[in-house]
């Protein structure tokens, strides 16, 4: 019987079938997935094929070939990687300026990985009831600079439905995964868009400022207008994996656009002569935030592989 996983928990998963029923299975022995390890060889998203056990369990036997997947690891340090969500359409990535505030250093780090993924995102600027002059500035600033870059940027109120439009528009008929700092309103944007699911929401800690896990494990839900959403536990980091410090700058759309103008074509846009790229930042072309995201990826990026080849 085959089916897709719609929910994660470690040791269960949900896999709907054909007939739409959703059946519980644990995974049948130990394998790998696509020639890599993580924490969850089986993923939210993934085509599988079940197996029925002595005693009516139910056990998955194998996986499909998976047209994407995004990977991250939780912090830079830690070597543990865990698959997100697999066969997925696009991403949104939820942010927010303030409540809690959203880096753009955490968003060029998503999106990179995205790209690298081969996933197209969408950025969802979330909470925009709660602004106030200056929040409503700095989204309007970051938007201009996401749009330059390739991005499509919608702003948004989960809790008033302002905006909710556009995002259903962009979530229509696709597989997307939400994405986003604890507390960015994931849940409640998923609740928005498909009132009858309620999942569990919380509030801010007024402490520090920030989220607080509601959604414990992945879940994909259909959507009456058609297509699926993958509601994610929120990360407070996004640990790159399997990018290469060569290929970096293909990840970063508007950078890779302007490197064609390069003196030379192996060059890093860090310290090179004839860089189209830096020229571009000096010029207002390429955003210095985005530029800065590039630059201190590459050398983390750099510092790893010094570490694996002379020492």
């Amino acid at each position: 019987m085959n089916g897709i996983v719609i929910k994660s928990t470690g040791n269960w998963y949900s896999v709907r079938v054909e007939t739409g029923e959703v059946i519980p299975c644990r995974v049948k022995g130990k394998f790998r997935v696509a020639g890599f390890t993580t924490t969850n060889p089986v993923a939210v998203g993934d085509a599988v094929e079940l197996e029925r056990k002595p005693g009516d369990e139910w056990v998955i036997a194998r996986i499909g070939e998976r047209r994407n997947c995004i990977v991250r690891r939780s912090t830079n340090l830690s070597r543990a990687r865990q698959v997100i969500a697999a066969n997925v359409d696009q991403a949104l990535l939820v942010a927010t300026a303030r409540h809690p505030e959203t880096s753009t250093v955490f968003m060029d780090r998503f999106l990179a990985s995205a790209e690298a993924y081969g996933i197209p995102s969408v950025i969802v600027f979330n909470k925009i009831d709660l602004h106030d002059e200056e929040d409503a500035l700095l989204v309007g600033a970051l938007s201009a600079i996401y749009r330059d870059a390739g991005y499509a940027c919608v702003g948004a109120s989960a809790v008033t439905g302002e905006g909710m439009e556009a995002v259903a528009a962009a979530v229509a008929g696709k597989v997307s995964v939400l994405a986003g700092l604890s507390g960015t309103g994931k849940s409640t944007l998923v609740n928005r868009l498909e009132p009858g699911l309620s999942l569990r929401t919380a509030g801010i800690s007024t402490a520090h400022d920030t989220g607080r896990h509601t959604t414990t494990f992945a879940e994909m839900f259909p959507l009456s207008i058609g297509g699926f959403i993958v509601d994610t536990p929120g990360i407070r980091s996004f640990g790159l994996v399997d990018v290469k410090r060569e290929e970096l700058g293909r990840y970063f759309p508007e950078i890779f656009r302007v490197s064609r103008g390069c003196r030379y074509y192996n060059c890093t846009h860090v310290h090179e002569p004839g860089c189209a790229v830096m020229a571009a930042v000096e010029g207002g072309v390429i955003s210095e935030s985005r530029y800065a995201s590039y630059a201190s990826m590459f050398r983390e990026e750099e510092g790893k592989y010094r570490k694996n080849h002379f020492t």
